[in-house]
């Protein structure tokens, strides 16, 4: 299973990007970097991690109640590079050599340098238990500390998250500490695009502690993700997986299915595109509508994590499970409760067969319309709580007691019919993937079709059920389809940030002038800066250190 590998460590980038023309252009970008951070530090990095930003393809807010997504990774990315402070050095100063003392630069000038000691909260030694505990689980009880603001995320703040697993997975006890660290942290990952920098700030940030520290062996890509996962909710983002698995397992040339139920499994599926006629290529656009999680999360983003949370309990009651008061059971497994046998849901084309079947269930989260407005599928956090057969208090405690989240109407049928239909869509993508790999030769231009409605499908429900799109957003995957893409849909958590087109590889110029020239935010733009919002991309490998 590919979360089971290691983290490759290679040690010549063309070992790492397998085409000539790519290494040799990173290799420049690489030198660059080893250059300016011994400028700065005055000693040479010894480790370079490298984290992917991501386009999922399909498979939209499914990944936080635990169905399957169908992601790849980018070329863009985040490179740290990073060595032990030198004696004498900011980061060693002020005791920060025995407590792990970072300095933090960044190549980008309008971020300003930055430096932090964590502080180790426990005030007694663990046991041996806790530290055989902490030594395996990656989700041991905290007992460092580092300063973030949730209210006001700084660039740092990713650094920060990223350091938080490694000092309570491996120095949960007074008999061991991080060492003192140096870092110069670069980027080509759009902030805010929906390509998923943030995740990609946070797998190179862990990558880089661990290595720094000698901590990377016996880590798989799995447990990476694991870790990442926990640490971005050090920031206030309560991630699903998606991002972190497809930053770290990702494979030239292929997207991979991941699936979080029973646990976390990642299925390579080389993708059809580079043998169909004529050969396609998928070009990201940025709506340039900044999608910043944390500021809104509580009307957006987190709001969905519970709107579905809530409706899955809601639908087990009403299904005739049987729940706990402190019981929060996700829509996948519910659905896997009401299967009721293992053996329909032992392969990815059992579960869709079950899940066709299941649909028709979500209805009975559908509100009755007397007293509503006309079209109002909504409840309000009153009915909400009835339906969950628990007080306010318990409720409170359950569903809230954790997160922030604002609305008049809580959407539960609207997200879960989301939920279930772009599920089924996943699965319905695979395949056609799957049927794309087993067929010899060329593939027909049927193929994108296929793949391209899915796409089209799934912006529909994002725009519409999920509610996760924006006008700009609707307006590019519009103006995608009528410059010739096969489909587009919105990727990323949404509400601003990038869509994902699939377009012919020889129509790729006239695509790109064409949406320009359509899309009142690039008219003025030309060379670089319009190729930093709209470019094609090629899937690309996972996390990586060098």
């Amino acid at each position: 299973m590919a979360a089971e590998l290691p983290i490759p460590i290679f040690t010549s980038l063309d070992k790492a990007f397998p085409d000539t023309e790519t290494a040799a252009a990173q290799g420049v970008r690489y030198d660059s970097v080893v250059k300016e951070y011994e400028k700065r530090f005055g000693h040479k990095p010894t480790f370079i991690a490298r984290a992917p930003g991501r386009v999922n393809l399909i498979g939209e807010h499914i990944d936080y109640v635990l169905f399957g997504c169908f992601p790849a990774a980018i070329e863009r990315d985040i490179l740290i590079a990073c060595g032990p402070s030198q004696p004498g050095s900011e980061a060693t100063a002020q005791d920060g050599a025995s407590r792990g003392g970072v300095k933090a630069e960044n190549l980008n000038p309008k971020y300003q340098p930055q430096s932090f000691v964590p502080m180790l909260k426990s005030a007694s030694a663990p046991s041996a238990a806790e530290e055989a505990d902490a030594a395996s689980n990656v989700h041991a009880e905290a007992s460092w500390h580092l300063d973030i603001d949730k209210r006001e995320l700084r660039w740092e703040s990713y650094v920060k998250a990223g350091y938080y697993g490694v000092l309570n997975r491996f120095f949960a006890s007074d008999k061991e500490h991080p060492v003192p660290v140096d870092m110069l942290v670069t980027g080509s990952v759009p902030s805010g695009s929906g390509l998923s920098s943030s995740a990609a700030m946070v797998v190179s940030s862990t990558l880089a502690f661990l290595a720094v520290n000698n901590k990377l062996d016996g880590i798989t890509k799995g447990q990476l993700v694991e870790m990442a996962m926990e640490n971005e909710k050090r920031v206030g983002v309560n991630s699903g997986g998606l991002d972190q698995a497809a930053s770290v397992i990702c494979t030239p040339h292929s997207a991979i299915f991941v699936d979080f139920f029973p646990r976390l499994s990642a299925e390579p599926i080389p993708l059809p595109t580079s043998r169909t006629i004529p050969r396609a290529v998928f070009v990201c656009a940025n709506s340039l509508v900044v999608s910043d999680k944390l500021v809104s999360a509580k009307i957006h983003y987190n709001l969905r994590v519970v709107e579905t949370l809530v409706g899955a309990r809601v639908l087990a009651l009403r299904l005739g499970q049987q729940l706990g008061p402190c019981d929060r059971p996700r829509l996948r497994e519910v659905f896997s409760r009401w299967l009721g046998s293992p053996d329909l849901e032992s392969s990815p084309e059992k579960v869709k067969a079950q899940l066709l079947r299941f649909l028709p269930e979500i209805e009975k989260l559908r509100p009755s319309p007397e007293g509503r407005e006309e079209g109002e599928l909504g409840v309000t956090m009153k009915e909400m709580v009835e339906w969950s057969r628990l007080s306010e208090e318990q409720f409170h405690e359950v569903y809230l007691s954790w997160v922030d989240v604002e609305a008049e109407y809580f959407q539960l049928y609207k997200r879960a019919r989301h939920v279930i239909t772009e599920a089924i869509r996943v699965l319905e993508f695979r395949e056609v993937c799957l049927r794309a790999q087993a067929a010899e030769g060329d593939l027909p231009e049927e193929t994108l079709r296929e793949l391209g409605a899915l796409m089209d499908a799934s912006h529909e429900s994002c725009s519409q059920l999920c509610e996760s799109s924006c006008p700009e957003v609707d307006q590019l995957a519009k103006l995608a389809r009528a410059s010739g893409a096969y489909g587009c849909r919105i990727t990323g958590a949404g509400w601003g940030g990038c869509t994902v087109s699939l377009v012919a590889e020889d129509q790729v110029d006239s695509f790109i002038a064409k949406v320009k020239a359509g899309y009142a935010p690039y008219r003025d733009l030309e060379g670089e800066k319009l190729h930093e919002v709209i470019f094609a991309t090629k899937p690309s490998s996972g996390a990586f250190g060098e």
